[in-house]
């Protein structure tokens, strides 16, 4: 089978949403099927640039910045997406038709350029649903639902139209299209993030030494640092605990937030928090080898159940979790059953801090959550096990398996 995916970000990006679909290009191609990748780049030269790598045709199309851009420009720039891609690689896509496209949001953009191609090869698409946009954006207080949310629910929503099956990250989505959206016109699963069990990292960067940290507890967070994460969250905490020597909290990324938290940081002369700007995946799966719990941290008004990307390099790397989300989150039931970390509510500071406490003072319960959470690789967000999900709704020589998974739809 020939399949075609299209996402904002993939290597060299070092987002887990990039590494996320390279990881499952290349264990398509594994299995025996060709793939090619259709993404955005402000790094090419001419209109688009085409490679072969890990076996897989990668086409990066030329567009502005869409990370670190303004968010006015950002939001211009994703809007053209379709249209800028379609343009740029029709000739390509019309001379390799696809039997299967898998597109990934965020962005809502894809919509138009998904329906364009399923029009002229008949084919089949599933869309992997990461982010509920706007409606988060709404909750974070970041939009008002004025002419420009309604423009976006309108882009929302072409890109559901626009694909035959819809996997989200957590049970607790599914009701979103229950409650508040048509249920009869959506086929909706649970699909979990997934990774690469295969890749070991290891310990050998020395980072520890670098940074000044061999003989405190680190907490680590890698990945976006804008509203939704809440980031001044984790610094409320590095400020409860300025008395303890020995915990350390170490951030690693950036975002729309990263330059107010870091003068939030500095004015308030916090010594037990630093963060850091992103690196290669290789190098930042190494750092975070060496640290001690992994955080996640996400906006208490947000509505959805977030099971966030950079879960995924905690599990690989066997790190207990500690995790601060909004209220009803799948994602607490989930730590708390798989005994993988601890949850607290958003706003729960003391709650959040005696959970530090715990995992600081007890090596064997960060032992034995590790321990857990890696096991969680192979048993729920294995790249074979997500692969195999997705093809299995369309793979023709698995008709009987599509049947029978009609249950996990709505």
């Amino acid at each position: 089978m020939r399949i075609l995916l299209v996402v904002v970000y993939y290597p060299p990006s070092t987002t887990s949403a990039a590494q996320m679909m390279h990881d499952l290009a290349v264990e398509y191609v594994r299995q025996g099927h060709q793939v090619i990748v259709v993404t955005p780049s402000d790094a090419v030269e001419g209109s688009a640039c085409i490679t072969e790598e890990d076996s897989v045709t990668v086409v990066r199309v030329k567009t502005g910045d869409l990370k670190y851009s303004h968010k006015i420009f950002r939001l211009w720039r994703e809007s053209r997406l379709s249209a800028i891609m379609w343009r740029s690689v029709r000739k390509l896509l019309q001379d390799n038709p696809c039997e299967l496209v898998v597109f990934y949001s965020p962005t809502i953009f894809f919509g138009d350029l998904i329906r364009r191609m399923k029009s002229i090869w008949d084919c089949h698409s599933y869309l992997i649903l990461r982010d509920i946009f706007p409606k988060w954006a709404v909750e974070a207080g970041v939009l008002r639902e004025g002419m420009l949310y309604r423009y976006l629910k309108h882009k929302e929503l072409a890109q559901y139209a626009a694909a035959d099956i819809i996997g989200v990250e957590a049970s607790g989505d599914i009701s979103y299209f229950k409650k508040e959206l048509n249920r009869n016109s959506y086929r909706v699963e649970v699909l979990y993030n997934w990774l690469n069990m295969r890749e070991q990292p290891t310990c050998t960067s020395g980072w520890r030494q670098r940074l000044g940290l061999v003989d405190k507890i680190v907490f680590f967070y890698g990945g976006n640092i804008g509203v939704a994460q809440d980031i001044d969250n984790i610094v409320r905490l590095a400020k409860n605990l300025l008395d303890r020597d020995d915990i350390f909290f170490l951030l690693m990324g950036t975002g729309s937030e990263a330059q107010r938290i870091n003068t939030e940081i500095k004015t308030q002369r916090l010594r037990n928090i630093e963060i850091l700007p992103p690196i290669s995946q290789k190098e930042y799966m190494q750092c975070l080898s060496e640290f001690d719990v992994g955080l996640i941290s996400l906006d208490r008004r947000l509505k959805s159940h977030n099971f966030t990307g950079k879960l995924l390099g905690y599990v690989l790397c066997g790190k207990p979790i500690l995790a601060s989300i909004n209220p009803g989150n799948d994602l607490a039931e989930f730590l708390h059953r798989t005994d993988a970390g601890i949850a607290c509510i958003n706003g729960e500071d003391d709650r959040l801090l005696a959970a530090v406490l715990l995992l600081a003072t007890h090596p064997a319960i960060r032992e034995r959550m590790g321990r857990n959470a890696r096991a969680l690789g192979d048993t729920t967000f294995s790249v074979q096990k997500i692969a195999g999900q997705i093809l299995s709704h369309f793979d023709s020589a698995q008709n009987e398996t599509v049947a029978a998974a009609e249950h996990r739809f709505l």
